[in-house]
Formats: structure tokens, sequence, C-alpha cells
């Protein structure tokens, strides 16, 4: 029988304040799940997302009702949390932790037993977080070891930041993310520039309640759904306004449901951003599994965090390695 041993809610500073359009945060805060068989433990890590109403102790509280469902195996109980608890911080968790637990009982990688390919080292994307335009591109150039930037847009003065950080950067890969803080009115401009300075994607530009408008243009710039992409979305409604999904584990309530959904991402031609919320290493551990299928990868945070987890999993020059499996999977 499959128990929980442990869910706890941690607290990780960060090395600089992360800033978007709508907050900032000096800390990753995580909830922690470990599940055992009794011989094994397994170990799932979430970040509960405020926009969509989540928060630490109600994810906590959503953890210890839901493994009450919990069956005799991993594979089981995966499958039930799919019926019983809807897609969230808390799922994930759970999913994750359950995917660890399998690996360890069966010896095999979480990649074997889900039928994906080995995840391998992959360039992922460094997050410049919102500012003036000057610290953004004094940011950037600091980060000349990074190929793949995205920039966090969604307030007055955008266009100058673009141009800043493409002049700071000329060589470097550039995405940009307004997190919802663009007006339907400066869209047509603020596209136009991003094409100027190169800029390869462009996510959520517009609110989600009001990106209905996105299938009208023919904008220069591949666009992303983020926030539109919210937990239970289907990839093949958004196809008519977006080219690509950040595809997170904590929207889709983990790796279980992200992998369905990667593939109906794929079967309606959108491109896939592999995302996550700040968190540690033992969640980028279980998102890497998908870079295979993504064509931008964005799993930062460990050259955010101040500290990270023993067996972190390690950046250089914009490689990110595949976990250890000490550390997960």
């Amino acid at each position: 029988m499959i128990v929980l041993r442990r869910v706890a809610i941690e607290t990780w500073p960060l090395a600089g304040e992360f800033r978007i359009s709508r907050d900032a945060k000096t800390s990753a805060v995580v909830v922690v799940v470990e599940l055992t068989d009794g011989r094994v433990v397994g170990r799932g890590e979430a970040t509960p997302y405020a926009r969509y109403g989540e928060a630490p102790d109600g994810v906590r509280r959503q953890i210890l009702r839901s493994v009450r469902t919990l069956g005799r195996t991993a594979q089981s109980s995966r499958l039930r949390l799919l019926k019983t608890v809807p897609p969230g911080a808390a799922r994930n968790a759970l999913d994750c932790a359950l995917w660890d637990l399998e690996a360890k009982q069966t010896g095999r990688s979480v990649a074997q037993l889900a039928g994906l390919a080995p995840p391998r080292p992959v360039r992922t994307c460094y997050t410049i977080s919102l500012d003036t335009p000057e610290a953004m591109a004094a940011a950037a150039r600091a980060k000349s070891d990074l190929p793949i930037l995205k920039l966090k847009l969604g307030a007055p003065g955008d266009v100058e930041r673009m141009r800043a950080v493409r002049a700071s950067r000329p060589d470097a890969c550039l995405l940009v993310d307004a997190n919802e803080g663009w007006a339907a009115g400066d869209l047509v401009e603020l596209a136009k520039v991003a094409a100027q300075c190169n800029i390869a994607l462009i996510e959520q530009p517009l609110p989600a309640h009001s990106d209905a408008i996105l299938g009208d243009f023919d904008l220069p710039v591949a666009i992303c759904a983020d926030e539109s992409a919210d937990p239970g979305a289907n990839p093949a409604a958004l196809r008519p306004r977006y080219d690509a999904i950040n595809l997170k584990l904590d929207k889709a309530g983990g790796l279980t449901h992200a992998i369905a959904l990667a593939r109906d991402a794929e079967r309606c031609g959108l491109q896939i951003m592999l995302g996550s919320m700040v968190a540690t290493s033992l969640a980028m551990a279980a998102a890497i599994q998908l870079a295979p299928s993504a064509k931008w990868v964005d799993l930062d945070s460990p050259l955010l965090l101040a500290r990270d987890r023993i067996d972190r999993m390690k950046v250089r020059d914009g490689w990110l390695t595949p976990a250890s499996p000490r550390l997960w999977g």
C-alpha cells in the first residue's frame, strides 16, 4: 500500500528579485510530497499558482485529502488522481512523487516507464526580470555565457526594453513574456518592434479573457499561450489564436497529464515551450522529461535560486543537465 510519508511547505531564497508585470518575489515557495511503500520513497514538488487561486496551505490541505484515493500501485494511483483530483499543484506533486516511487521500485527510469525518449542536456532560457531598459540590458550583458534569454515585459517602456536588450546582446536568441500585460491597441506596434529586434516568440501578450482578437491578426512573431492555457485547457481550442503553448506540470496537474497534453499539442500543430514556475531542481527534474518534445525549454530555476537541493541540476553555458536518479526519477 502506498502511504503519505511527508508533505511540507518549503521556502527557497532567490539570488535576486524575480519581477513580472503583476508581482515580484524573492523566494520560491513550494510544496513537497513524499510517498512510500514501506521500502522506498518517491518525491514530488509543486508550486502553488496564485494566478489560479492556489496558495501553499490550500495545496497542502488538498494533498492531505487526496492521498486517501491512492491505491496499491503507483500506476493505478496516478490513474485515480486523474479522475478524482483537478489539475493543479496538488495533483502535480502527488503525480510526480508516484512516478519517482515507481522508478525506485522497479530500477527503471521515468522515461523508460513512460515510453519517452531519455532526457539529454538541453539549452534553457534564462529569464531577465522586468526592470528599466538600462537595467535589463545590463543584466543581459552580465549573462553573456547564456545564449537564450527570456525578457519579462508588460509595462510602459517595452519598446525601449526590447531595443536595449537586443543592442546589448546581438548574439542572443530572445523571447519575450508580457504576462498578460499588453493592451490590444498596442499589440500590432509591439509585435512589429519585436520582429525588428529579431524576437523569436511572444508569450501571452494579452489578458487571457480578451485574447480572442489574436485570431484576427497576422503577426510577424510567433505567439505562445501561457495564462490562456489554464489548468484543463484543450490545446486544440488554442490553435486559432496561438502558434505555441507553454506546457507546465503545475498547470497540467502532473507529468501523466502533461504527456497527453504534449501529444495533443503536436497533433493540432502547436509548438511547445516547456516551462515551469520558480521552484527547485526537484521540480525541474520531472519537467525535463518532456524536453524532447519542446522547441523551447524554460527551466532556469537552478540559475535563479540562491541555493538548491543536494544533487541539484547543473547549468553550464546554458545547457541544463538532466537530474541524477538520486534526486528524482
